[in-house]
């Protein structure tokens, strides 16, 4: 804070004496500014104390008047008058007009240079300023104690201790806009006037920011993470804008959070087979034998789930993870995990709650750096394996329908399928592919079939899908073949068994 009127007349060495408006002394200084014309105010930014020695100053009451509020209109803090050049004394019509308008009037000595004021105030400003630094740097320092205090990066420290800095609130809050931690408690009721703002920044990555400025506060909110995607966003809520140290502060938060997101959300490979395996028993329809709420599955819970799947804009490891993170990220509180698919471990799969499954699909398919496409099936009951099993087929027929971004399995209009009785055709597909799952055949069989009948019976392609060499893929379809006891040169043989593999549990 700049130093007020009052410190700089307190000064003895100025010598300055109070003329007019010495109840308002308490306004701060931003710089002296020296002009002898009638009206300086062109040449001025505001916070200024402005310095005179009357030379062109009216002599007529009205006049002075007018000079003094011209003064004041343009936010100029006080005049300084010297004396003993063009005037002996202060005029009474400039001490009458700055009382009635209340603009301190201070009387500068003879012996005292303007020079000597305008050093003086940039002594007190740069003091102010080293003071001001000096308490920022406190609290950065401050703030990396807190976030070295604890083995999760000492968020919760972080937050309180950024809200005391700026007198007032911090909140961090989770990509859906929940909060996770809030200084003061009572600060949570504020993210509802927050919603709008987040879900415009959700979308615009890690470069967007934001500020909601109200009659009684100044809001900012900045997004939390490392790369990619937001994985939170922090909320400072102050009582006028941030000043630059005030800023240096929060954005040394922003880092500290975003690493403390990134520690607790890097999953482990072991983390991620834990959860793979999870999912596999939630998709087989064990979900009540799940702790739902400490894989942070909760949202499932009470309602229509879909299945989803997603293929990632490269097979490589780190892309797969990178899009089971997105997919993570987009759903809150689905299941999401990888290398379930015995036919192409590639594929990124999830079950999420039906309400929100389009719009976090859609979210994380904006990130095409990471997603090449999705794929999300009709609604299911989380209890019901088949139900799920049936959703997550039609997710991947979703998928295979071509093209980038978000396909529903509802878009596709249903097909033959719609024309089926679910429970009698599921029967005649089991029935039909009985053969394949005898007694010491391999399971691949199954989805060697399927992979070559998506290809419109080309091997390579079908080799390519599976990992494969095409002559294995040339044998197990002779095997398969044998075991049905039907021709696959057959168009009709190809549509049923297109039909029936699609109808069974991926």
């Amino acid at each position: 804070m700049p130093p007020v009127l009052r410190e700089v007349v307190a000064l003895p060495e100025l010598g300055l004496v109070i003329r007019a408006a010495a109840a308002h002394l308490d306004r701060p200084v931003r710089w002296v500014a020296v002009s002898e014309l009638e009206d300086p105010t062109p040449f001025l930014e505001g916070g200024e104390l402005l310095l005179t020695t009357g030379m062109r100053l009216p002599e007529k009451a009205a006049a002075a008047a007018a000079y003094v509020k011209r003064l004041v209109a343009a936010d100029v803090v006080g005049l300084g008058f010297g004396v003993g050049l063009s005037h002996a004394d202060v005029p009474a019509v400039l001490v009458t007009a700055a009382e009635k308008a209340g603009l301190p009037l201070l009387e500068v000595p003879e012996a005292t240079p303007f020079i000597a004021l305008t050093k003086a105030v940039s002594r007190l400003l740069a003091a102010e300023e080293y003071d001001e630094a000096a308490r920022g740097f406190a609290s950065q320092r401050d703030l990396i104690r807190a976030a070295l205090s604890s083995d999760d990066g000492g968020t919760a420290a972080v937050v309180a201790r950024l809200a005391k800095h700026v007198s007032g609130f911090a909140i961090v809050l989770d990509p859906a806009g929940h909060v996770l931690h809030a200084s003061p408690a009572s600060a949570a009721s504020r993210t509802a006037d927050l919603e709008g703002e987040i879900a415009r920044l959700r979308p615009r990555g890690l470069l967007a920011s934001a500020v909601v400025s109200g009659a009684d506060d100044y809001v900012v909110i900045q997004p939390l993470g490392v790369r990619g995607r937001a994985r939170g966003f922090l909320a400072v809520g102050a009582s006028g804008p941030l000043r630059a140290n005030d800023q240096a502060v929060v954005n040394l938060a922003v880092s500290l959070l975003s690493l403390s997101l990134a520690r607790a959300e890097g999953r482990t490979a072991a983390e991620r087979g834990v959860r793979a395996a999870a999912l596999r028993l939630l998709l087989d329809g064990r979900a009540a034998e799940l702790p739902l709420d400490a894989l942070g599955w909760t949202a499932l819970r009470g309602g229509a789930v879909r299945a989803i799947v997603a293929r990632p804009a490269s097979s490589d490891d780190a892309m797969v993870a990178g899009c089971e993170d997105r997919l993570a990220e987009a759903l809150p509180g689905g299941a999401v995990g990888a290398g379930l698919l015995p036919d192409d471990a590639s594929l990124v799969v999830a079950v999420a709650p039906a309400g929100g499954a389009l719009e976090g699909a859609a979210l994380a398919a904006d990130d095409l750096e990471l997603v090449a496409a999705i794929g999300v099936g009709d609604g299911a009951d989380l209890d019901d394996a088949d139900a799920l099993a049936r959703s997550l087929t039609r997710a991947r027929r979703a998928l295979a329908a071509g093209g980038s971004g978000v396909r529903a399995y509802d878009e596709l209009g249903g097909g033959l399928e719609a024309l089926l009785d679910p429970a009698a055709a599921d029967a005649w597909a089991a029935a039909l592919l009985a053969p394949l799952d005898e007694p010491g055949e391999r399971a691949d069989l199954a989805a060697t079939l399927l992979a070559w009948l998506s290809r419109h019976g080309q091997v390579d392609a079908a080799a390519a899908d599976l990992g494969v060499h095409r002559h294995t893929v040339r044998h197990r379809l002779r095997r398969a073949e044998g075991l049905l006891g039907r021709s696959l040169d057959d168009p009709g043989v190809r549509a049923e068994l297109y039909l029936a593999l699609t109808r069974q549990p991926s």
